[in-house]
């Protein structure tokens, strides 16, 4: 199975690959999107939100979505920047035949809005994306957006890799750690995210049917155990 371009970490070691396009850089026994959607909560202590903070900045990205209203005008991020952060967060989570990718369920939007309202985590971001841009011209002779696929993949394959990468990658982990979990905390509070995960939300259940007989041999129970508390002698 060819690995492509996604966010992925062990939750210790932050570390699972980005990008690499070969059989060992497959996470073994876990879906690539199931690698990504684990960083969403460790984001939150790490830019200082909150779970409303997030519904919050979920409902204005997904209001920039919807159908009839304008071109969506960053407020935060500049006309360079833009298309950088888009095309960024498109590798951490690309679209492919299960769904739709980060930009589709307006991740840039997400971040936008956290940028402007919680600006302590402006600076970070801003940098990294200097940074980035000064990766790309350093090795590549052009900014980020103006290099290849394979050249996007190369630089994001090196700082994806925190116990891995060089002392002198430092700034580009830290950022690109950061990035990633934001990637995926916009993704899975957006729409498209609920789908790609199965999410139902409230719905009414016609017929009860019980819990699924492998669950309830998981669980050491069965219907057949009696209800009755044990009487005491």
């Amino acid at each position: 199975m060819k690995q492509t371009a996604d966010g992925g970490r062990q939750t210790a070691e932050r570390a699972l690959p980005i990008v690499e396009d070969s059989p060992a850089a497959e996470p073994q026994g876990m879906d690539r999107r199931d690698a990504v959607r684990m960083l969403g909560a460790a984001t939150l202590a790490a830019i200082g939100l909150a779970a409303p903070d997030v519904a919050r900045a979920a409902d204005y990205a997904g209001a920039a979505l919807q159908q009839g209203a304008p071109a969506y005008k960053p407020i935060f991020f500049t006309k360079a920047e833009w298309p950088m952060v888009r095309a960024l967060s498109d590798l951490v989570i690309p679209r492919d035949a299960r769904s739709g990718s980060a930009t589709d369920a307006g991740v840039p939007e997400f971040m936008d809005f956290i940028m402007n309202d919680f600006k302590w985590n402006q600076k970070w971001m801003r940098d990294g994306l200097v940074w980035l841009n000064g990766e790309c011209t350093r090795r590549f002779k052009r900014g980020f957006v103006a290099c290849t696929s394979d050249q996007q993949k190369l630089v994001l394959n090196d700082i994806a890799f925190p116990k891995k990468a060089p002392a002198a990658l430092k700034p580009g982990v830290e950022f690109f750690t950061k990035f990633r979990d934001l990637t995926a905390t916009g993704f899975w509070s957006s729409r498209i995210g609920y789908k790609d995960i199965g999410y139902m939300g409230n719905t009414i259940v016609p017929v009860w049917e019980g819990c699924p007989e492998p669950q309830l041999q998981k669980l050491g129970v069965s219907y057949k155990m009696s209800m009755r508390p044990a009487r005491r002698r």
